[in-house]
């Protein structure tokens, strides 16, 4: 009887060990450029059903994500809002697939009040304009789009005092919606996020006015379950996952 017992635990604790393993085998922590909060719901739920595996989002700024992969932040695959990011880390040995663009993203300037934004580049040197907000060039690609777009207008040194910067673009659209700016340069899937209620305004800033915001991944080579990593890698350049990337307002290839 005793060692029946003993058999049955050990089977069954064998069972349970398995059991959690596998549970978190197929677990993928993700980290994600900001502006993607909102389509990666709905990129989360498709690939749940597509593939039974779970996705641990952890969100900030390219750049800062970045700096903690090569940290050792035990991240399994990074969607970054550039390509500079991913390829650096890939140059210096921290990812096993290859940097791949997954999407293009949209440049906008937002505000919670009705400014006539089509004249941006006129309105923002306006004396009623008193604060912008953009991301952090050196940290946040859209910032640095964002930049890129006020200088090409020649006006950057003429607001350049009104500019609050965010440490991501999650902190400028905080900034944005609860109007503690009353402009603010971002991306459009915060226009096609169901979740935000507050009535918003805004302008595409033309293409012409910054490199393109080619927003690129990698796989990484400490991820803890690579099979399950790259599965996520692949079905985010699969026809689902770019139908998805679409309603929210960025280019796929």
């Amino acid at each position: 009887m005793i060692k029946l017992l003993i058999k049955t635990f050990t089977a069954l604790f064998t069972f349970f060990a398995l059991f959690i393993f596998n549970a978190d085998a197929q677990n993928v922590t993700v980290a994600i450029a900001a502006n993607l909060q909102p389509v990666m719901k709905d990129l989360q739920r498709d690939f749940k059903i597509r593939s039974q595996i779970d996705l641990d989002i952890i969100s900030g700024s390219s750049g800062n994500l970045a700096t903690q992969i090569r940290n050792g932040a035990p991240y399994d695959v990074f969607l970054s809002a550039d390509t500079e990011f991913p390829e650096a880390l890939q140059k210096d040995g921290f990812t096993i697939k290859n940097a791949a663009v997954y999407a293009q993203g949209v440049l906008i300037i937002c505000s919670t009040q009705n400014l006539h934004l089509k004249n941006w580049n006129q309105l923002l040197p306006l004396n009623n304009i008193n604060k912008i907000a953009i991301g952090n060039p050196a940290i946040a690609p859209y910032g640095k789009a964002a930049q890129q777009a006020l200088n090409k207008a020649g006006i950057y040194n003429k607001v350049k005092n009104k500019i609050v910067f965010g440490e991501s673009i999650a902190q400028v659209n905080t900034y944005i919606t609860t109007g503690v700016v009353q402009a603010g340069f971002t991306t459009l899937s915060l226009i096609k996020d169901v979740s935000n209620k507050t009535p918003l305004y805004y302008q595409i800033i033309s293409a012409n006015h910054y490199q393109p915001i080619a927003q690129a991944m990698v796989v990484l080579k400490n991820a803890k379950n690579k099979s399950a990593a790259i599965a996520f890698y692949q079905y985010l350049l699969s026809a689902p996952a770019k139908k998805i990337f679409k309603a929210y307002g960025y280019h796929t290839l």
